[in-house]
């Protein structure tokens, strides 16, 4: 199943939703119609994803058979739309902690930013960690904003992002993924002066907006294989990177490990996975971007973001 968290002029709170083909199916209204209670917020699925299963199955059944009455029954108390004209938010609009991240698990984007740094180039023996703040999280289509008074080198990361659909601890690196509730697209955006300046990553990474991920969230049982994605990103249709997940340092399954020694991961925590090379920071010279470029972050089987960047007004 594909789940996003969208909202209309009618119902302009981010709430969740099932997308069926070109259509949105608001589940708490669509359950409210099948005298049923279903969950309304993507975090509230997350967290009693087993106990809603049947509920969701019933709106997706009745959405499939549904006879011509009932489309003018479900259209009518707005439980099917056109995905076209909703507005999409982040899938977990507000994360309740931060986002976990990893840095430098890709071997060529490890090597160019030694590089780029000066610096000798050499892999990571353990995974490195950093957050971001949750004021980061931003929609697959939403703008981001650009302020000069903040950061001049604002750059981009596409990565695969890993949504914890149960809490564990000390979590076996065989059963890691038995803990995945699904998977998204996220970029995560950085303002490199910053991060040289703090000489750490979190204040450079955790500019609010600084987030995009979306569209959606896609189930883990639909995604056969995480470690076998096409990853890409274009800015004004120029790829500037392209990769495959496989080219990981520490797989998903290493990485939940990993994370979870010693410290409790819980349903609707987001882990993003690192980003691969040609980031702008490496390259020679260093491109950053800019008012009126247009992101594009693409992971194949998932999805795609499109993020403008724009001026502080």
């Amino acid at each position: 199943m594909k789940f996003v968290s969208f909202s209309t002029p009618i119902i302009p709170t981010p709430h969740l939703g099932i997308v069926q083909d070109n259509e949105v199916v608001d589940v708490d209204l669509a359950a409210r119609a099948l005298t049923l209670i279903g969950p309304d917020q993507m975090l509230d699925l997350i967290e009693h994803y087993e106990h809603r299963k049947l509920i969701l199955q019933a709106i997706l059944d009745k959405v499939a058979g549904r006879r011509f009455s009932e489309v003018k029954t479900f259209s009518a108390i707005g439980a099917v739309q056109n995905l076209s004209e909703v507005q999409l938010a982040a899938p977990i609009p507000r994360p309740r902690k931060n986002i976990m991240c990893l840095g430098l698990n890709y071997a060529e984007h490890a090597k160019e930013s030694a590089e780029a740094r000066g610096r000798t180039a050499a892999l990571p023996d353990y995974p490195v960690i950093f957050t971001k703040a949750p004021t980061t999280a931003n929609g697959p289509y939403s703008d981001i904003v650009i302020d000069p008074n903040v950061s001049e080198q604002v750059d981009w990361e596409a990565e695969l992002a890993v949504i914890i659909g149960k809490t564990g601890k000390n979590i076996r690196e065989e059963e890691a993924l038995d803990y995945v509730f699904g998977y998204t697209v996220l970029n995560d955006v950085t303002a490199r002066d910053l991060q040289a300046q703090h000489k750490q990553f979190f204040k450079g990474k955790s500019i609010d907006g600084y987030c995009p991920m979306g569209p959606w969230i896609i189930t883990a049982d639909e995604v056969p294989d995480p470690q076998q994605l096409p990853i890409r990103l274009r800015v004004n249709g120029v790829t500037k990177q392209e990769a495959n997940t496989n080219m990981m340092i520490f797989s998903i399954r290493q990485t939940l490990a990993v994370l979870s020694r010693g410290m409790t991961r819980e349903a609707g925590d987001i882990i993003a996975t690192g980003t691969p090379s040609g980031v702008g920071f490496a390259r020679n010279p260093p491109e950053f971007l800019k008012a009126g470029d247009v992101m594009e972050t693409e992971i194949e089987g998932i999805g795609i973001l499109s993020n403008t960047m724009v001026s502080l007004k």
